[in-house]
């Protein structure tokens, strides 16, 4: 069986779409997912994206990590659906619905409401998740924020100067975190600007991660150090963050698609 895919990317946190909302696909699992993302001997990419019907949205997405592992939501990936749809529409995803809407040359999202509860993380045990009593080799004090999925964010005077791929896995996989968290670390260069990077559960060091950018924006606007609409700099570019009085956040940036081809289903099952 030949199965069409697209290749994109958001900001170059790159994806292999699969959309089965017309033709449907064999069921993925964890096996085939990480085969496909495979730099080496697959397509490649951070994460496989299926589109499929719903009975609750105009479709649904479905988000395997790199690792293979499913997990609930991606802000890049949703622009790039978005982009690939090509107009505005709900989205059924494992976080919850989303909206989307193409833009010129990318796409704005409406990510939901951020829960800020110890238990929505989730974490182990209670505590305050906007100033968090625990840390890890200088880094300490984080906030944590469900977004969709779980991330965890640490204010620094310099996040170039964090060793994230050695920092990364130990928090993501540390006991406080019964679901492994992502992991942010973030500079505030002054209150309409955050730079950011992102150890990705799953996934690790990526170019971009867009529910990243929302967690951290969202946490500095909940302390009150930025504005509540700003620009988060990531590696591989910028995203607009805004959270408006409906407690909904926004988030706007660039999707590209790349090429399109297509694999023999039994070469990776």
């Amino acid at each position: 069986m030949r199965v069409d895919f697209t290749k994109m990317h958001g900001l170059g946190n790159d994806f292999v779409v699969l959309d089965a909302r017309v033709h449907p696909i064999p069921a993925i699992d964890t096996a085939l997912a990480r085969a496909l993302a495979d730099r080496r001997t697959g397509i490649g990419c951070d994460q496989l994206i299926l589109l499929e019907p719903s009975d609750a949205a105009d479709f649904r997405m479905r988000i395997f990590n790199h690792d293979g592992g499913e997990v609930e939501a991606c802000g890049n990936a949703s622009r790039a659906a978005a982009l690939l749809h090509g107009s505005a529409a709900s989205v059924e995803t494992s976080g919850g619905t989303i909206h989307v809407e193409p833009t010129n040359g990318g796409a704005s999202v409406d990510m939901g409401k951020p829960r800020f509860d110890w238990e929505a993380i989730p974490l182990a045990y209670g505590m305050d998740t906007a100033v968090m009593p625990v840390g890890w080799e200088g880094l300490d004090r984080p906030g944590a924020v469900n977004v969709g999925n779980p991330h965890v964010v640490f204010f620094v005077e310099n996040t170039d100067a964090v060793p994230l791929d050695v920092i990364g896995p130990q928090i993501e996989t540390d006991p406080l975190f019964p679901q492994r968290i992502n992991v942010n670390v973030a500079t505030i260069e002054n209150r309409r600007h955050i730079r950011l990077r992102v150890w990705e559960r799953g996934a690790g060091l990526t170019r971009a991660c867009g529910t990243g950018a929302c967690a951290t924006a969202v946490h500095a606007m909940r302390r009150g150090l930025v504005e509540r609409e700003v620009t988060v700099t990531l590696p591989g570019g910028d995203l607009i963050i805004g959270w408006d009085d409906s407690e909904r956040i926004r988030m706007t940036g660039p999707a590209s698609e790349s090429y399109r081809g297509s694999f023999e289903w039994d070469d990776f099952a």
